[in-house]
């Protein structure tokens, strides 16, 4: 099991977000009662008005270097389960991936 899909020529990326936190980082997986895992994530701003989802996706397009603008948020909006779409990230997978699963690695 993995926290990522291809989907086309993109990359589908569930993610757990912490919003609020002390700290800013992604790493870990978290894995929920239907046995699907998420990849970890905390950011410092707020759950309000978007927020802390734009700063998830400013923090992993600096992470990923990939442009922000090309990271969408496909669902969980209002919740700590989100899926995020990395529009052309087929094209870079191997290099994507490999950010992505040493992630999953940390605890």
């Amino acid at each position: 099991m993995t926290v990522w899909s291809r989907s086309g020529a993109d990359l589908l990326l569930a993610v757990r977000l912490t919003p609020g936190s002390a700290r800013q980082d992604i790493g870990g997986v978290w894995r929920d009662d239907r046995d699907a895992l998420w990849l970890t994530a905390r950011v410092r701003a707020a759950p309000e008005k978007g927020r802390a989802n734009a700063a998830l996706i400013a923090q992993l397009a600096q992470a990923l270097d990939w442009p922000k603008s090309a990271i969408m948020l496909e669902s969980g909006d209002g919740n700590r389960l989100k899926r995020l779409r990395i529009i052309g990230g087929g094209g870079a997978q191997d290099r994507l991936v490999a950010c992505i699963e040493q992630w999953m690695e940390q605890i």
